[in-house]
């Protein structure tokens, strides 16, 4: 075999991720808050970049003669599309998404669907923290700074509210004078977890480290276990309970017996209770009632941190003349302006290759994110509006008509592809007349019909699961094996085992557990 060199020109086909198109792939699927994070951090880092507080504030970013700047604002789309029929046989309305500003087209997306743009946000001043002097400062006429005064800020003057570690602190010194013995209650207060308990404390490994004996520890842990809240500093939930018992007086024999058997009560086993405690049918109730009274968890009272508001990125309402009207959450979309007047001034007055390299640059990745955000917005609305669509019974109906879904049929119905539906419906939230939901709310796996055609949505079955559930009486408690004949009655092939699966994940006890507690309740 001859060995020689040669040269051969060869054609291929590759898929290039640039940077720019790996930026717009991840716009896709940020959150709102992450959006504008990014947003504020690009603005930074060029000055082409600004943001339009509205439609008035357009005076310094007009451009010569294109008529202005780039701009990314809110937008509704309007999709015109024949109905289609849904389950029940009804036909379904359109869904329409009117536009207050149209943007262009931008039909040379360099990802897999075209984009029109979406984009506007409120702005919002920023504020002097004040805190300087909560009460104000003396002005230069010589007064005290009063409510009109733009540098004072009244969030500043509220007390905040008090932690856990503070009040702890504070029974601390009171309750424990010596210094050795606030060191000890320190150590316990720090080894505390979310729920107030000291799970896994060792005694004697916690005295070596203090340099103190044993016993100094254990005295020490009684008495912070007498601190408010009651039941703090318990080692397991045995000893809350019963720290709050004792506290109330309530500890007897009997009740100590109950604390003892703790899994005989999760069990609803009223008659192995009645037993081991030595007390009839109505002092095992009060009992029970008494101990529900309790908090396992008595740090929950503390350090809470605030449930934090959803807000939605897409608005969803009924149109008065049929259908449904979306459009994106105006306060959740940055508005982004570029500036040409300022680029056409400072291009002019570049001396040097490297200055008008960078201003190039800067203008390029300027349009380049006005444009990234026309195609993200455009692109959660497309997707929405066919969620919308296929999951019209549901909005009408509720969750019991929620058909199957999975990414594919709406990427097939849009001509997108299934990852960027993906992307498009993370940390996503559409609000809708039946409430906020997350975008993959709506996409669920199918259970066959029992005619071998029908598919049921997995999150109908379990609704019409809890449905029966919530609606049995005591002397009527469904096992799940009636479950399963109820649902295949309703044509619906469903496994016990999916049945029971099903009610483990919405925490809904066995029907022998059911059958205790709703008979206790009589």
């Amino acid at each position: 075999m001859a060995l020689s060199q040669r040269l051969d020109l060869r054609q291929a086909q590759t898929l290039v991720m640039t940077p720019q198109l790996q930026q717009a792939i991840k716009l896709l699927q940020l959150s709102n808050i992450e959006l504008s994070d990014f947003v504020d951090r690009e603005i930074e880092q060029n000055p082409l970049l600004e943001r339009d507080s509205g439609p008035g504030d357009s005076g310094g970013s007009d451009g010569g003669g294109d008529g202005g700047s780039d701009s990314a604002g809110a937008e509704r789309s309007n999709l015109d599309e024949p109905p289609a029929p849904i389950p029940d046989g009804r036909t379904r309305d359109t869904v329409e998404m009117t536009s207050s500003e149209t943007m262009g087209s931008s039909s040379d997306s360099p990802l897999d669907t075209d984009f029109e743009n979406v984009y506007s946000d409120d702005r919002f001043s920023d504020g002097t923290d004040g805190s300087s002097d909560v009460y104000g400062q003396w002005n230069e006429r010589g007064g005290r700074g009063g409510f009109e005064d733009d540098d004072s800020n009244l969030e500043a003057t509220l007390t905040g509210q008090k932690s856990l570690r503070d009040h702890l602190i504070e029974q601390l010194k009171v309750d424990l004078p010596t210094h050795g013995d606030q060191l000890i209650g320190l150590a316990l207060i720090d080894m505390l977890d979310e729920a107030g308990w000291l799970v896994g404390l060792e005694v004697d490994a916690l005295a070596g480290q203090l340099g103190c004996e044993p016993e100094r520890v254990e005295r020490v842990l009684a008495a912070v276990q007498r601190f408010d809240p009651p039941g703090i500093f318990a080692r397991s939930l045995k000893e809350c309970l019963a720290i709050q018992l004792r506290e109330k007086n309530r500890l007897d024999p009997a009740m100590a017996a109950l604390l003892d058997n703790l899994e005989l009560l999760a069990a609803r086993n009223l008659p192995a209770l009645m037993k081991v405690c030595g007390v009839d049918a109505e002092d095992i109730a009060d009992m029970v009632s008494e101990i529900r009274k309790l908090n396992p968890k008595p740090a929950l009272s503390f350090d809470h941190t605030p449930a934090q508001l959803v807000t939605p990125d897409i608005l969803m309402r009924a149109n008065p003349g049929g259908g449904w009207l979306i459009d994106l959450n105006p306060d959740t979309l940055p508005r982004v302006l570029v500036n040409h007047r300022y680029f056409a001034r400072i291009s002019g007055t570049a001396r040097n290759k490297a200055d008008k390299e960078y201003i190039t640059e800067r203008f390029q990745s300027a349009n380049w994110l006005v444009k990234s955000l026309h195609q993200r917005a455009t692109t959660i609305l497309k997707v929405a509006g066919e969620i919308i669509r296929q999951q019209d019974a549901f909005f009408i109906h509720g969750v019991s008509h929620l058909k199957p879904l999975i990414l594919r049929d709406i990427a097939e119905a849009i001509g997108m592809h299934e990852s960027t539906v993906s992307r498009v419906t993370t940390n996503k939230f559409m609000a809708t007349p039946r409430g906020v939901f997350e975008l993959k709310y709506f996409f669920t796996s199918a259970i066959q019909g029992a005619d071998g055609q029908a598919a049921h949505s997995a999150e109908a079955v379990r609704h019409r699961i809890k449905t029966m559930i919530d609606a049995e009486k005591p002397e009527d408690v469904l096992s799940d094996d009636k479950i399963v004949e109820i649902l295949r009655g309703e044509g619906i092939d469903i496994a016990r085992r999916t049945v029971a699966k099903y009610r483990e994940a919405m925490r809904i006890p066995s029907s022998v557990q059911r059958r205790r507690a709703k008979m206790s309740r009589m």
